[in-house]
């Protein structure tokens, strides 16, 4: 099969053995897959695969399975590849109305977003939500995921405000906030400690723009508030089934939308990366093989 690898610091295409699934595992045929910022840190170095994970980089791919299934995965690595496996447990299925484009894109991001605002941040209808850095991939699930469970829900980004709006979220950031989902990090922590309301809860899952803050713990214990840190990656197989499961049961209930700013082949998942790098975007940057 061909493969995204990563050779010096840039992605190359190259040909790799198939990859056989084991016990509990599926080959997935790849339509797409997602780029995210845990692939540019994999492609400079410092974000290395979990022990016993491919070295080919991708979080998420969808496509077909043996039995004719069309499915979305959540991946410790892989994705980006003509093939790829995946546990059983770890997928979801893809609608007659998604497009490749969009489910390649989905569950790393959606997974993530849900894992945090409602496992760790315990998200509840009527509470206010402020998502940081939500014009990217998990900001936009995030913000749809807030909003389909009743919660008032305000964007913060630099760019595409008139597109966070027609999701539904204002993006005026002033007053207090229940839940703050950190997806910039640096110095956002410390402002985002001004902002807490009464037993706020923040949950840190982005350090694009610093991975450290001086903050007040004044305002912290005044506020009596939480703060969370949370990868999925390393999870145990059981945990990300867990995270699976819950995900699939919110979207019974509930029609999501992932917009795709730019899809590449695969043989120039490089220029996709390049273009993840470059910012400004909404949404995702997909690879379709």
């Amino acid at each position: 099969m061909r493969a995204a690898t990563i050779v010096e610091g840039r992605i190359e295409v190259e040909d790799r053995p198939d990859p056989v699934p084991g016990d509990g595992e599926v080959l997935i045929s790849v339509r797409a897959a997602g780029i995210n910022g845990a692939d540019l840190a994999q492609r400079a170095g410092r974000y290395p695969p979990p022990a016993g994970a491919t070295d080919v980089p991708g979080l998420e791919c969808a496509g077909e399975i043996a039995d004719g299934r069309r499915v979305m995965a959540l991946l410790s690595g892989g994705g980006q590849a003509e093939l790829a496996v995946a546990h059983e447990t770890h997928l979801l299925p893809v609608s007659d109305g998604m497009g490749w484009d969009e489910a390649g894109g989905f569950v790393e991001v959606f997974a993530t977003a849900h894992d945090a605002l409602f496992t760790q941040a315990e998200l509840s209808a009527g509470e206010r939500l402020l998502v940081n850095g939500a014009a990217g991939g998990v900001g936009v699930a995030a913000v749809q995921l807030g909003l389909a469970a009743g919660a008032t829900v305000t964007a913060s980004a630099r760019h595409h405000h008139d597109a966070l709006r027609a999701l539904g979220a204002d993006t005026d950031v002033d007053g207090e906030y229940d839940v703050i989902l950190e997806l910039v990090g640096g110095e956002n922590l410390t402002t985002n400690l001004g902002r807490l309301a009464l037993r706020g809860r923040i949950s840190v899952i982005g350090t694009g723009a610093g991975s450290r803050a001086e903050i007040e713990f004044g305002y912290l214990t005044r506020k009596r508030g939480r703060i969370h840190g949370s990868t999925l990656r390393s999870r145990t197989v059981e945990e990300k089934a867990q995270v699976m499961a819950a995900l699939g049961a919110f979207m019974a209930e509930h029609a999501f939308h992932v917009p795709v700013e730019e899809t590449f082949p695969l043989e120039r998942t490089e220029d996709a990366y390049e273009r993840f790098r470059a910012g400004n975007k909404f949404g995702k940057i997909v690879v379709c093989p």
